[in-house]
């Protein structure tokens, strides 16, 4: 069953979160695409997986660079997944994916502090519990640790 997992980014942004989740996803040997809501965004957050950190490497590339079934973070402006992902990560709005199903993990970060944001994160939190998801909602506390809500 495909569990769908919903980050409530609050106190920290994207680019903060982002990164901490795929190097724990590669650690963990799966295959991710992260999906962004616009090419530009995308392009954003490549440039930025590259610099996030000196001490870390995130192995990931998108479709111009090219060997897109060898990376093992495929990053999409759309619904492919070349790579054989079993984990997507959805943000900055991208919309849901038709197959949904076919992921072992479907991975929905929102900014709360955008009020269409969490109104795109309600509706879509209710359209995948009716498709039989197991879905989850995880919030981080003042210590910036994730707790599971619902």
């Amino acid at each position: 069953m495909t569990e769908a997992l919903f980050y409530h980014l609050d106190g920290q942004p994207l680019e903060r979160v982002l990164p901490v989740l795929l190097q724990k996803s590669v650690e963990r040997g799966w295959r991710v695409v992260v999906e962004a809501g616009t090419p530009e965004r995308l392009a954003a957050l490549d440039s930025h997986l590259w610099t996030f950190d000196d001490a870390a490497f995130l192995p990931h590339g998108a479709a111009a660079d090219g060997h897109a079934a060898l990376q093992p973070i495929y990053l999409a402006a759309g619904p492919e997944t070349p790579n054989g992902a079993t984990v997507r990560f959805l943000v900055d709005r991208a919309p849901l994916p038709d197959d949904a199903e076919r992921y072992e993990r479907l991975v929905l970060i929102f900014d709360g502090t955008d009020e269409t944001a969490r109104a795109e994160a309600r509706a879509a939190w209710k359209t995948l519990k009716d498709r039989g998801l197991d879905v989850t909602y995880w919030q981080q506390d003042g210590e910036a640790r994730w707790v599971r809500k619902a």
